[in-house]
């Protein structure tokens, strides 16, 4: 037997709708980040002459996950930032070594506005 009844449509309900809009909301705005990302220049490319007339320090670091050495000898970020007047820094990255640990060591030399510090790959 068939239904002869008409069909009538229900008026679309909005409020599960917006329950979800909301809970989406909420969502995204407690996963994501407020914090400000700041800015490193690792080149500090410079024109000048083919040839140099005066001898410039150089100072090697290698800079692992859990060392830290210049020249040769180990060291501290307070002790490199003492120990090296002036110069160019020339920096070995280890395998493994974070992101983090490389900002740091930057920052730490970006206090001495007399340094070149070129990172190597």
């Amino acid at each position: 037997m068939r239904n002869l009844a008409p069909f009538v449509r229900r008026p679309l309900a909005l409020t599960p709708l917006i329950d979800v809009i909301f809970l989406l909301l909420l969502f995204f705005m407690l996963t994501s980040t407020f914090s400000t990302f700041g800015e490193i220049e690792l080149s500090n490319a410079r024109q000048g002459s083919g040839t140099a007339q005066t001898t410039v320090d150089r100072h090697f670091v290698q800079l692992g996950p859990d060392r830290l050495t210049l020249n040769g000898q180990s060291a501290t970020l307070d002790d490199i930032a003492s120990d090296i007047e002036a110069g160019q820094v020339l920096v070995s990255l280890d395998q493994g070594t974070t992101a983090q640990r490389l900002v740091d060591f930057l920052h730490q030399m970006r206090t001495r506005g007399d340094l070149d510090v070129l990172v190597l790959e």
